[in-house]
Order: structure tokens, then C-alpha cells, then sequence
């Protein structure tokens, strides 16, 4: 009986499936974001001049958005304390790339 309790996948424990392809991951030199009052949009772009490809488009909703922000801050305080701190760039007059 106890083996194969040890087999099953408890229940606050969720499997993911990813392709090969996915778990490779895609680089992302630029974001944008757009919303609407249900959703946010965010585009990461691979930019290249003179042209670019769009690498993903992720929607979710506002409350979802903040519970991102949350753990993206998180994991940066995390990961300031084990390397340092994380220096921002220069703001660029660019109007391609990450902007704040």
C-alpha cells in the first residue's frame, strides 16, 4: 500500500507538459505592453533593425498581471542578494527596446 501511495502525484502538485521546442525559450529585446479594461497584452519582440519578430504575445488578466509583478519582484530582491544589486540602463531616446 505504501508504494503506491509513493506513486501517485500528490494534489497540490501539477505536471507540465512542454515540448522540446518550448523549453528552449525565445530572446526577447523588446516589450511592449497594451491593455484594455479585462486584459493586458504583452508583446515580446526580438528587434533587429531594420526589421523585428514578434517571440511571444502573453495575456493575462489585471489581477493576474499584479500576482506577476509581485513574483518577478521577488525573485529580483532574491537574486540582488545572492549577486548584487541590478543596475538599470541608461534611459535611451530609442523608441525600440524595453521602456519604462
Amino acid at each position: 500500500m505504501n508504494e503506491e501511495k509513493n506513486q501517485q502525484t500528490p494534489h497540490n502538485q501539477l505536471q507540465i507538459k512542454a515540448t522540446d521546442e518550448v523549453l528552449k525559450g525565445v530572446y526577447a529585446s523588446a516589450m511592449q505592453v497594451l491593455h484594455t479594461k479585462q486584459e493586458f497584452v504583452l508583446d515580446f519582440m526580438n528587434i533587429f533593425p531594420p526589421t523585428g519578430t514578434l517571440s511571444a504575445r502573453i495575456i493575462v488578466s489585471p489581477a493576474h498581471l499584479k500576482q506577476i509583478i509581485a513574483v518577478l519582484e521577488e525573485n529580483l530582491s532574491k537574486y540582488e542578494a545572492s549577486f548584487g544589486k541590478v543596475e538599470a540602463s541608461e534611459t535611451s531616446t530609442n523608441t525600440i527596446g524595453f521602456q519604462g
